[in-house]
């Protein structure tokens, strides 16, 4: 698109030359304050207490690893597919 009268359309928009900003009166010394709420903090004590907790249950995979390691470790076809559903149709 090519704009030859640029002058004519500064005109439109009323624009001549830059401004200066003009500088904006300071407002008297304002302070923020945060509230938490009840839940919120009870969710924070729950949270602090799941991030503590173990994921790992250090008896059952030793077992599991001797089971691999000896061979007798065996999981049915019927139960990898039950768990697949669950986790799929899960919400």
């Amino acid at each position: 698109m090519r704009v030859d009268n640029y002058g004519q359309i500064a005109n439109a928009y009323n624009v001549s030359k830059a401004r200066k900003a003009e500088p904006i009166a300071k407002a008297g010394k304002v302070s923020d304050t945060v509230e938490i709420s009840n839940a919120a903090k009870t969710f924070q004590v729950a949270r602090v207490a799941v991030s503590s907790a173990s994921d790992i249950r250090a008896e059952k995979v030793a077992g599991l690893k001797a089971a691999i390691e000896e061979g007798t470790y065996s999981v049915s076809g019927k139960d990898i597919a039950d768990k697949l559903v669950e986790r799929y149709f899960a919400v």
